[in-house]
């Protein structure tokens, strides 16, 4: 059974963006951010700048050909080239700027997700809190980076159309004092009137295009979503090709492999239909945007009132105030992808910060650390997927040195009940202290082995040990081969078999030296050297240990002090009454 379902998040665009960029904000490293931010719009308005002056010099130039005065024409050719030179100097400024922000910021935020993921046990508790929990790595690292890189595009853009519209709207203002409306055979003066015309056709477009192109966001989603299935489909199949071959289920692999990436397709079939849909009306707005400022201007100089030149320089400015208020035409399939993904990204962002919160809400398994000399359980029962899980007895307190064995049959929840006891799970009730974390090693079956070097799969709790006692612990477990691999790095949990990789987390134990030890089945290693070697370590190294095994085997006889047995029922369990007092009631002896 899954942990709790974390609640609906707030959607709004609005909150979330200033939700990330108050975690940008608090995140080591902003200052480089901030040094982009401000030169590059520094380099924008230079930009703009110059286009005012490319946009003057439309009449001048146009003039010249009017007038076939070949001299001036040469003179404004060398005026553009000058202009040209400064405006490729600033492009190519403005493109570096904004490839480092998109580097910057996809650094800054995908610290900011690791930091609140691999902390407190999120990351393996947010994988039972529904569908937010599922493909954390596709939000962390593909979502993120296709977040910042889009933001960082569209913030740019953005800046650079809005001052090139206060940069061209007072210029195309003056401008239009020399456009007429002939109405009834009178010249009509609408102040204006080529802005007035640029607002109404942009925002026309705009509107359209929103209405048009909304649906992209929830399809965008969807789509990242799908891909994330498929994506994590391909990599487990990959993970155990040796078992899928040995095990003929290459046909069931490559079905299940179609099947996910059907339901793909049919994903980007809808997003490419709403794309197309979408594509009606960008693209005829971009065509028409083509003669519309010449129609609209025409008046003007078909009237005398405007030269050629004069006209182009209104078109020219027609054209930017236009193209400023057209960046979300220009924009909509990309906003909506933005915004697809700002959705993943966040959500998963603000659903580790509450797990917390809805946990302790839901009114589920209590766990927090105690005195630092026992383990307690008091009325602790853990619901599974087939029911609930219980000790014998209501109450159970481990103190130091001791050693335990909680037997359970199979199938009677044994790894959800070592889960509940290392804050893994927390579907059900009752109450777990547990010492610090520091001083609590957990061994499972299959031991975590990072990839990287050597010495870093060996440390504890960020501890680093010396080569000499890296050497010593490795041969104490008959790793004495790895001696010398202390610095190579691989991905150990393929390299090595399984039992060499027990072996590495025996020699996890020896060096961090925990005064606890919980076992999911760890002591039950079915190679019998391996097991006969952490029993000869328990009992001399870690002598002052104190065990919790959780298993269905008695053996090894002689080394618990008690043990308790897990009870499976297929229905809840009533509940204690609220003012029961736990008694401390021991255990049979083993």
């Amino acid at each position: 059974m899954p942990n709790a379902p974390i609640a609906p998040y707030d959607n709004r665009v609005t909150h979330q963006v200033s939700v990330l960029l108050r975690a940008v904000h608090r995140t080591p490293g902003r200052n480089s951010l901030y040094l982009l931010a401000v030169i590059i719009v520094i380099v924008i308005i230079l930009t703009a700048v110059m286009q005012v002056r490319l946009n003057a010099w439309n009449q001048p130039f146009y003039d010249a050909i009017e007038r076939r005065d070949f001299n001036e024409f040469l003179r404004q050719l060398g005026v553009f080239l000058m202009i040209a030179a400064a405006l490729l100097v600033l492009n190519v400024a403005q493109t570096g700027c904004n490839q480092l922000i998109r580097v910057r910021l996809r650094d800054l935020a995908t610290r900011d997700l690791l930091k609140n993921w691999l902390t407190r046990k999120r990351a393996a508790r947010i994988s039972r809190a529904g569908e937010i929990g599922v493909n954390p790595d596709q939000r962390i690292q593909a979502d993120t980076q296709h977040l910042t890189e889009l933001s960082a595009d569209l913030s740019v853009g953005l800046v650079q159309s809005s001052i090139l519209l206060l940069s061209f709207i007072g210029v195309l203002w003056i401008l239009s004092e020399g456009v007429v409306i002939p109405i009834a055979g009178r010249d009509m003066e609408i102040p204006g009137y080529m802005v007035w015309a640029a607002l109404i056709y942009a925002l026309s477009g705009s509107l359209v295009s929103w209405r048009v192109g909304r649906r992209l966001v929830p399809l965008g989603a969807e789509r990242y979503s799908r891909e994330a299935e498929f994506r994590i489909a391909l990599v487990r199949s990959s993970e155990r090709a040796e078992g899928i071959a040995l095990s003929n289920g290459e046909a069931d692999s490559l079905r299940g492999l179609e099947a996910s990436l059907a339901s793909l397709v049919r994903m980007l079939r809808r997003v490419a239909f709403a794309r197309a849909r979408l594509t009606w009306v960008t693209a005829s707005y971009g065509w028409v945007a083509l003669v519309f400022p010449i129609v609209v201007a025409a008046p003007g100089y078909f009237a005398g009132r405007l030269t050629f030149g004069e006209l182009m320089m209104v078109v020219g400015a027609f054209n930017q105030v236009q193209q400023s208020l057209r960046w979300f035409v220009d924009n909509t399939d990309t906003i909506a992808e933005w915004r697809a993904t700002l959705l993943r990204v966040m959500n998963f962002r603000q659903a580790l910060l509450d797990l917390d919160r809805v946990e302790a809400s839901a009114g589920l398994i209590e766990r927090r650390e105690g005195p630092t000399d026992r383990f307690e359980l008091d009325a602790v029962r853990v619901k599974t997927r087939h029911g609930t899980t219980s000790l014998e007895l209501p109450w159970l307190e481990v103190g130091e040195g001791e050693r335990v064995l909680i037997l359970g049959q199979p199938g009677s929840g044994r790894t959800s009940f070592f889960l509940a006891i290392a804050g893994l799970w927390n579907a059900g009730s009752g109450r777990i202290v547990v010492p610090p974390d520091r001083e609590v090693a957990y061994l499972t079956q299959r031991p975590f082995l990072p990839m990287g070097p050597l010495r870093e799969a060996l440390s504890t709790d960020g501890r680093m040990p010396g080569d000499e006692e890296l050497r010593v612990a490795l041969r104490r477990v008959g790793l004495g081969k790895m001696e010398d691999s202390l610095d190579r790095v691989a991905r150990w949990e393929h390299e090595l078999s399984l039992g060499d990789q027990e072996r590495l987390g025996y020699a996890r134990l020896l060096l961090g030296r925990p005064k606890w030890l919980v076992s999911d089945e760890g002591l039950d290693t079915h190679d019998e050297i391996n097991r006969e070697m952490l029993l000869s370590i328990l009992a001399e190294e870690l002598r002052e240990t104190a065990v919790l095994n959780i298993s269905q085997r008695r053996t090894p006889t002689g080394l618990y002090d008690r043990v308790v047995k897990l009870v499976a029922s297929a229905t809840d369990m009533p509940s204690p009454p609220p003012d029961r007092v736990p008694t401390r009631e021991k255990a049979p002896a083993a």
